[in-house]
């Protein structure tokens, strides 16, 4: 107990310390009712619901926004009150997401987007400065995505950063800093990292192939060649089909009626294919010819690739083939400390404890299971001894004479 009172006086602490946007953890329901679904999809869209869902730590504090019908679109927003610029500071980005259905084909990432954004028609089109998280659809697509909007253009990292696909609690964090670099974590653990300008095509190439080079005439960069004193044997041409020896000419074949007859063509065992000479090492070989480079004339460094328009909206877009993932914990701040501390003080107490309730759940279900299957046993058992003792009604009038025929 003292060490969780340490724990949140410190959190208390270095919060009072620096700029938190948004922490919701949607304690309540009325944290909930200030989101603002989306109606963009008209039918198609898809609603949310405050739950903890079929596995928890704690009923109430675990409760987050869940995709509620399969097949839908959703969309839902949360507007600040004030609009923030990350101008020379560092940006965290972090959430939870619980794929307790165990998602199938569907997103499970969050949007930062300007303070104009019209909430009731926010779409897959609304421009947005940073889409981050999870996307998820068959075997081939588990990753995390790393969207950044840069002069109107939307860039995807050019790295592949696997996501979580099981049915658990997972957080996810993103930290942009000022000085162009970045951090992806997963569960409070680095999983990728590095340079902006690096990572994605946000700026023009550096280099480019030099236009008025052009590879010599006389370049070879063939590195085998055909040996010149290899000759085809004399014996090599052999038809690739014979007729077969053992096919026989029919006795009821009949040449002017079923012209002449021809036994039927079989693959021929002597038959070596094309002949080719064997290689040698080329003596010309000057290997791969490199396309020499100069400087880019249309290059623009920018220091400043990590800076985002001005934030004021935070939401959720998103297609769904399966419903059932719960997001919670969402937190915007400037201050990857705060995230680390939300992370062992929220995240990982939730997660823990889901998988505990979800253990005992499905050995109670493992439990009934045997006992519905003892059950269906012990009632087969029973008709068959049922059926073996039963008179058949045929020998009811032969027994009934012999009992009669007794008496007299």
């Amino acid at each position: 107990m003292m060490y969780y009172i340490c724990v949140i006086f410190f959190f208390a602490y270095i919060q009072a310390e620096s700029i938190v946007y948004l922490e919701e953890d949607f304690v309540t329901e009325e944290s909930f009712k200030k989101w603002t679904e989306s109606t963009f999809k008209g039918g198609d869209q898809g609603k949310f619901v405050y739950t903890a869902g079929k596995f928890y730590n704690d009923a109430t504090k675990d409760k987050g926004i869940q995709t509620s019908q399969d097949a839908k679109f959703y969309g839902i927003s949360y507007q600040l009150e004030e609009s923030f610029s990350n101008k020379g500071k560092t940006l965290v980005v972090q959430f939870q997401v619980k794929h307790e259905q165990t998602i199938d084909c569907g997103g499970g990432y969050i949007k930062l987007l300007g303070k104009n954004v019209d909430q009731k028609n926010f779409h897959g089109d609304t421009p947005y400065e940073i889409m981050f998280g999870p996307d998820i659809c068959g075997i081939s697509t588990k990753k995390v995505h790393v969207i950044f909007n840069y002069k109107g253009k939307n860039h995807l990292i050019k790295k592949d950063i696997p996501c979580k696909d099981d049915e658990f609690s997972h957080l996810y964090t993103l930290i942009l800093k000022p000085d162009n670099t970045y951090e992806v974590l997963i569960d409070n653990e680095r999983v990728e990292g590095g340079n902006l300008e690096d990572d994605w095509d946000m700026l023009l190439p550096k280099k480019i192939n030099d236009p008025n080079a052009k590879k010599p005439e006389d370049w070879v960069d063939e590195a085998k060649m055909p040996d010149p004193s290899d000759t085809k044997p004399e014996d090599w041409d052999k038809p690739k089909t014979i007729a077969d020896p053992k096919a026989k000419k029919p006795e009821d074949w009949d040449d002017e009626m079923d012209g002449e007859w021809e036994a039927p063509q079989i693959d021929n065992p002597e038959y070596k294919g094309e002949w080719k000479a064997k290689e040698i090492n080329n003596p010309n070989y000057k290997g791969p010819w490199v396309h020499p480079e100069i400087d880019n004339p249309d290059y623009t460094a920018d220091n400043e690739l990590y800076l985002r328009g001005d934030i004021g909206t935070i939401g959720f877009d998103l297609w769904q083939v399966k419903s059932g993932t719960i997001f919670d914990n969402i937190l915007i701040t400037e201050d990857p400390e705060i995230a680390k501390e939300v992370a062992l003080i929220k995240w990982k107490v939730a997660a823990d404890g889901e998988k505990i309730m979800k253990s005992r759940l499905d050995e109670e279900e493992r439990k009934r299971n045997e006992e519905e299957e003892k059950k269906k046993e012990a009632s087969k058992s029973e008709t068959k001894t049922e059926e073996k003792i039963k008179v058949p009604e045929s020998e009811e009038p032969e027994l009934k004479d012999k009992a009669d025929h007794t008496e007299l």
